[in-house]
């Protein structure tokens, strides 16, 4: 389905100083920072759910000014911004902070197409953070406080004869100094925390619509009775006027009907063709509004996917997802949506779109949109590829640690939070990718949770409501959520929720030439190599499989791309490049959600775990051949693995040790060493550096806080041989309890259903 539209970009008359753009500073830029046409950035229609064939776009060159906050309109302006582009961001071509004692202000001169003189026009925002007030022409037309939504002023009265029509928007945004829902943005930012954006950073645009005029279409697919519940909302002189409406599948009506304004509708839909991430299918909905004389007086094109979001119990009786009355599990990453040269907004469309693919192509069926509310066309794009979306609501105001109860929001933070959570699920309801709400992320601004998570469903019953993600609990919402780093873990299975992992991973790699900064750089766990951060990607993935037996619903990494000081992302921060070989990576994630593999594990050298296991090992420094086969390593003393202190949890602790060093060989005997996978069975803490037959085959860096199976590298599979082996291993610890134990595993996934 492809919604067109007819483009007319208002002529602004300042577009002759566009030639003097330039990106703000010389920091990280994507690809697509090139193909910013600065005449006409961002000249996609920005609402494919409602759409109408004539509107105006006024992004481009502004003028700009930084102010103090009380100061009024400046009569003179310090430059020239690229709009929609955040102030701070270099794309915007300033990269100025503003900061909570500051205004923001802005001005520019548009032009209304005489042809729509006997029209109402309308001027919209997609989003600006934060509290904004708008003029035209001198006179104030209205004000918005709210950075993810948008919202629109009918500005006829204000407009004059003549081509010039003077528009001055406003903006003041205190960051992380007010209660307001705002996201990771600080105003220093490191480690998880981001840099501010103020201002305008979604389309401008201008719409004439008719004295009566749709307003909002409400769409409510229900599988179980084949049906679309419509309802058409209008406003004007709307006395006498009623709703022709048609649905589509391709260029076949489906199901049509007449009816009344404000009022829901339901379309009966023979055998509908279901949305889902395999065959994301989209329905296009035509809807006319009609006189009593059977004239057209306003038309808009929007579409849907049939589809259902619910949870219930499979065949043993667990609560699981459920997609269209089947069981689905949930996996993908955490999206924070940041762009190093625009910030909260991407480039171009096509930008936009790259995530979103990518995501696709690495093998996942949804994502977790962490904190913010992108643009409405990106909802679009992944109701048209089919990528399930967790919505987070933006958070704010106070913290809370996982023992602590609710913050008491003040009144004005209280009305604030919730007008803009009803804001989001009112402009998102009809995307079918959304099948979940998020209200509260790990204690961040998190107040009355029964009530706020029971309130979010009366908004929205058709979708699950989270709550709350992370580790402050209260027994309430559809779903109990944890985060565990790296994990993965599960919460207990229960009779009334379903079991899901909101957080996990968090695998850093950062790669040269694609940071942010060369200092500061972040990751739950940081590794120094491609292969490294595969084969731990592997380990945690494949940890995965027995949660899910166990009833695990949905599970989500951490994270889509870098993001300014952290370089745990799939991707890097300017998307350049993906840290993983991508068939590689596909083919393991769709394991998570298809059938499960049944995991065959052949000990080929045991742990200690059951019975003790006896090493050569010493504590002072050997020299440098002691791996080698060959060694002389009875002057070594013998014990019993695990070796460590005692007291730590999950350990096994048969031979103390407490140096900063050790070293521990083992002699092991293989009949063949046609192997489908070799794997460690291996705790260790901290580094352990790994030998086979005298050969450095891994460098494991950190620590573990169980046993866990690790895919050993391509040269320990290959330093194998038939009969006799030697493994030697030398642990390195620095501060804290100390571990170590490790065993040799022949791992294989049979697929077969």
């Amino acid at each position: 389905m492809i919604i067109r539209c007819s483009l007319l970009f208002i002529a602004l008359l300042i577009a002759g100083h566009a030639q003097d753009w330039k990106p703000a500073g010389d920091g990280m830029m994507t690809a697509w920072a090139n193909s910013v046409d600065p005449n006409k950035p961002l000249p996609d229609y920005p609402r494919p759910q409602l759409v109408r064939q004539v509107w105006g776009n006024l992004n481009g060159q502004w003028d700009y000014a930084i102010t103090e906050k009380d100061t009024a309109q400046p009569e003179t302006w310090a430059g020239k911004i690229l709009v929609p582009f955040a102030v701070e961001s270099a794309l915007s071509g300033v990269g100025k902070t503003v900061g909570k004692d500051k205004r923001l202000w802005y001005k520019t001169i548009f032009s209304v197409p005489k042809q729509w003189q006997e029209d109402r026009v309308l001027l919209h925002f997609g989003g600006v953070d934060w509290h904004t007030q708008v003029f035209v022409n001198g006179k104030p037309v209205g004000e918005h406080r709210g950075g993810y939504t948008p919202f629109h002023f009918e500005i006829s009265e204000a407009l004059i004869e003549g081509d010039d029509q003077k528009l001055v928007v406003s903006v003041w945004d205190p960051t992380a100094a007010g209660t307001q829902p705002r996201g990771k943005q600080v105003e220093d930012p490191k480690g998880i925390w981001y840099t501010p954006v103020t201002g305008i950073w979604q389309t401008v645009w201008l719409e004439p619509i008719p004295e009566a005029s749709i307003t909002r279409l409400k769409t409510v697919p229900d599988i179980d009775t084949n049906s679309l519940r419509l309802t058409v909302s209008a406003d004007g002189d709307i006395a006498g006027l009623h709703t022709k409406i048609k649905v589509l599948a391709g260029r076949k009506v489906v199901a049509e009907s007449t009816g009344a304004l404000n009022e829901e509708l339901q379309l009966n839909i023979e055998e509908p063709r279901l949305w889902s991430p395999q065959d994301p299918f989209i329905h296009t909905i035509r809807v006319h509004l009609i006189d009593e004389n059977g004239s057209l007086v306003d038309s808009v094109v929007s579409y849907t996917g049939m589809r259902k979001i619910s949870y219930g119990k499979d065949a043993e009786g667990v609560n699981r997802l459920m997609l269209n009355n089947k069981p689905i599990f949930m996996f993908g990453p955490l999206d924070q949506g940041w762009w190093p040269d625009g910030l909260y907004t991407a480039p171009t469309d096509t930008a936009l779109q790259h995530d979103i693919t990518v995501t696709k192509q690495l093998g996942f069926n949804m994502a977790r949109k962490h904190v913010k509310v992108e643009p409405a066309r990106w909802y679009f794009w992944c109701d048209l590829k089919g990528l399930l979306v967790w919505q987070d609501m933006p958070n704010g105001d106070q913290h809370i640690k996982p023992d602590e109860e609710d913050i008491t929001r003040t009144a004005e933070s209280e009305a604030q939070y919730r007008r803009e959570y009803e804001e989001m699920i009112t402009f998102l309801h009809n995307h079918p990718s959304i099948v979940t709400w998020v209200p509260f992320n790990e204690g961040w601004g998190q107040f009355k949770t029964d009530e706020i998570l029971a309130w979010a469903k009366e908004l929205d019953p058709t979708r699950l409501i989270d709550g709350p993600s992370g580790w402050t609990d209260r027994g309430t919402g559809e779903m109990h959520d944890i985060h565990v780093y790296p994990g993965p873990a599960m919460p207990p299975v229960s009779e009334n929720r379903v079991a899901v992992l909101g957080e996990y991973g968090g695998l850093g790699l950062p790669l040269e030439g694609h940071l942010w900064w060369n200092k500061r750089n972040w990751g739950y766990r940081t590794y120094k190599t491609g292969d490294e951060l595969w084969r731990n990607y592997q380990r945690l993935t494949r940890q995965l499989f027995p949660l899910i037996k166990s009833g695990l619903a949905a599970a989500i990494y951490t994270q889509t791309t870098d993001v300014e000081g952290e370089v745990n992302g799939l991707m890097t921060y300017d998307r350049k490049r993906v840290k993983f070989n991508v068939p590689a990576i596909r083919a393991l994630n769709e394991k998570v959600y298809g059938p499960l593999p049944t995991i065959i594990r052949t000990t080929l050298l045991p742990t200690s775990e059951e019975d003790a296991q006896k090493w050569r090992y010493t504590s002072d420094a050997p020299g440098e051949n002691w791996p080698a086969p060959d060694f002389d390593d009875t002057a070594w003393k013998q014990g019993e693995a695990g070796f460590g202190t005692k007291e730590i949890p999950n350990t096994i602790v048969r031979t103390e040790w407490s140096t900063n060093d050790l070293w521990i060989r083992r002699k092991f005997t293989l009949e063949s060493v046609s192997l489908s996978e070799l794997n460690y069975r291996i705790h260790h803490d901290e580094d352990a550096t790994i030998y086979i037959n005298g050969i450095q085959v891994d460098q494991l860096a950190g620590y573990t806080s169980n046993y866990e199976d690790l895919l050993a590298s391509s040269q320990a599979m290959a330093a194998l041989k038939e009969g006799d082996n030697i493994i030697a291993i030398h642990a390195k610890q620095t501060e804290g309890g100390q571990y170590l134990d490790c065993g040799l595993l022949d791992v294989r996934f049979d697929s077969k259903k």
